[in-house]
């Protein structure tokens, strides 16, 4: 690792550094910080603005009337050339934001003044996998640590306060093609993590570590048939076979192979003492290879968060032929119906439904398409399983003329999902929830393929194209209990970065196109945008400090869509690559005549 303070090895940058963490001194991260983030407003200490990930702020300082006089304070640039996707979340912790980068680095910065106060980089070895850019989308804060994962799937706990590394503990091999860019969450003191890999043939699988130690705790397989453990007295201990046994929902020894990564991380409900995980595609992509369900793929799973037991699964896309993953986040919420209390959870699905789910025991509620165009299934049944359409799969090869390319389809969504890993919100004021979204098909055929560790494992071809010319991404405001969508706003590239809304009745998000926009809530008016100079494909943040709301959002273009777009990436090759945290305010009134940088102290 690199760990470096404002770049200088100097007495002068030792004395500087040691200013500037005077003046930012931290507290530690407890339990309880944890629990009531979404309900503190001084400060972020989770993904997702709280366990439950509904990205809602309590603050209204900023509002439809305040918010077209937000002004930039502070820009700070990642450096250096590696640049790429950045798709991660700031957190803020007593004046101090941690704030993760491309290439699994690190970075605390006086969140005031835009200053670096320590960076670190991982040592990344040459053969990582990563299969959607070298991204990373955040880090945890526990204690005096923040800790975050690398792409050589590895966890780091530093220092808060130096940068310095306290522990670090590597959760799967990297050759095999594992890898991991999702933030990890903390629940009472336990340290939960997700793994990548998907396309090359890993098994999923939830991880738990004591997070003051990175002492491993348990470990729970999703692919039905492997073994979970625990962790008694430095002793491995079997804790049972996911799904009871092997083979039942997985043809011969596929299941050995079978994907379901959990990639994007997972939401903790308090009310239900439950881990919600969604898991990826099965592998390989060419279903014919795999008859059955291939459970747990395409899922979410609700999981006991000290025991890694498997409590409930839902699987949205039953013997997924088309790769689209069930790993979009499961935001919990409670509404009213006939005088009673629902615990629902909610989650936009890659595959274009949107599932309204008992997030007590699983069930099924409702689901609804919320893209135009959906073409692998013509609804869902009464218990929210797909009904699959007539010739919506692609072909199998081994009935081809030739026997190495099935019958293409074209198939709405594209395998980048209606939404993929970009978070929606939920505002606790309009019962809405906030959805970006994408329109666009592709071309996929199935191909021969055979599992080989650390190869690409798909045994399929695609080429996705947009479905409209002036417009991809749609962010649309969808209530949950009726489907009805209240209002969109439609995009020219595709939407790419995630969504925070607030009391002050506001939407917040960025777009490729490099803006920070502003909406109403209720109605969708856009009420406020800036360009940062490169695509947003983060998501934004709002605190308060000295009295004062502040919003920040990470900038620069990549990830996914440029690597695996086709027609698409066209349309959006001209935007430029960048790094940067971009960080906003009110100005103070006797700051409003200073001009637009004449308020940054």
């Amino acid at each position: 690792m690199i760990t470096k303070a404002l770049g200088k090895k100097s007495l002068l940058a030792t004395a500087l550094v040691s200013a500037m963490m005077a003046g930012t001194a931290s507290a530690k991260v407890t339990d309880t910080d944890i629990a009531n983030d979404q309900m503190t407003t001084n400060d972020v200490v989770t993904n997702g603005l709280g366990h439950r990930g509904q990205r809602f702020s309590p603050l209204d300082k900023l509002d439809t009337d305040t918010v077209k006089d937000l002004r930039p304070v502070w820009s700070f640039s990642f450096g250096g050339e590696k640049q790429r996707g950045q798709e991660s979340q700031p957190l803020v912790k007593d004046g101090v934001m941690f704030v993760t980068g491309s290439y699994s680095r690190l970075f605390a910065i006086d969140a005031k003044t835009g200053d670096e106060l320590w960076q670190y980089d991982a040592r990344l070895p040459d053969g990582i996998m990563p299969c959607c850019d070298v991204i990373n989308r955040g880090a945890a804060l526990y204690e005096d640590l923040v800790i975050f994962a690398t792409l050589d799937a590895k966890l780091v706990a530093l220092d808060q306060k130096t940068g310095k590394v306290r522990w670090k503990k590597k959760v799967a091999d990297y050759k095999a093609g594992y890898s991991i860019s999702a933030a990890p969450l903390v629940v009472d003191g336990k340290l939960i993590t997700g793994v990548s890999g998907g396309e090359f043939g890993v098994v999923g699988k939830v991880d738990a570590y004591d997070a003051k130690t990175g002492k491993l705790l348990w470990t729970r397989p999703t692919v039905e048939g492997h073994m979970g453990y625990v962790f008694e007295n430095g002793k491995k201990v079997e804790n049972g076979i996911t799904g009871g046994e092997a083979g039942k929902t997985w043809p011969g020894d596929l299941w050995k192979s079978g994907g379901a990564a959990t990639w994007l991380g997972g939401t903790y409900d308090a009310e239900t003492n439950l881990l919600f995980f969604g898991t990826g595609n099965p592998a390989p992509w060419n279903s014919h290879l795999r008859p059955g369900d291939n459970l747990y793929s395409s899922s979410r799973l609700a999981i006991e968060p000290d025991t890694g037991k498997i409590v409930w699964h839902f699987q949205t896309t039953p013997h997924d032929g088309w790769d689209y993953d069930g790993v979009n986040e499961l935001i919990s919420f409670n509404y009213q119906e006939n005088g009673k209390t629902v615990k629902a959870a909610a989650t936009a699905d890659r595959n274009g439904f949107f599932y309204v789910l008992n997030r007590e025991n699983g069930d099924f509620i409702r689901g609804f398409p919320f893209v135009d165009k959906i073409t692998w299934a013509e609804g869902l049944d009464e218990k929210g399983r797909p009904i699959f359409a007539d010739n919506g799969r692609p072909g199998d090869p081994r009935k081809s003329a030739d026997g190495k390319k099935g019958q293409p389809v074209v198939a709405a969504p594209s395998f980048l999902g209606g939404k993929n890993w970009m978070p929606m919100a939920y505002s606790q004021d309009t019962e809405l929830f906030y959805v970006p979204s994408n329109e666009w098909e592709m071309d996929i055929w199935n191909e021969p393929t055979s599992y080989k560790k650390g190869a690409a494992y798909l045994g399929a071809g695609f080429t996705i194209k947009p479905l409209h010319d002036d417009y991809i991404g749609v962010l649309r405001a969808i209530d949950p209990k009726t489907g009805e969508e209240k209002w969109r706003y439609k995009n020219y590239a595709p939407l790419w970065g995630g969504v925070l809304t607030t009391k002050g009745n506001l939407v917040f998000m960025g777009n490729p196109e490099g803006y920070l926009m502003a909406f109403d809530a209720k109605t969708g008016e856009m009420k406020y945008k800036f360009n940062t100079g490169s695509g947003i494909v983060g998501s934004p943040i709002t605190w308060e400090q000295d009295g004062e709301q502040y919003v920040s959002v990470v900038s620069g273009w990549g990830g996914a869509v440029p690597l695996w777009g086709g027609e698409v990436a066209k349309r959006v090759k001209h935007l430029n690559q960048g790094g940067s945290v971009w960080t906003f305010k009110l100005p103070k009134e006797d700051e409003k005549s200073g001009g637009l940088f004449g308020f940054l102290n």
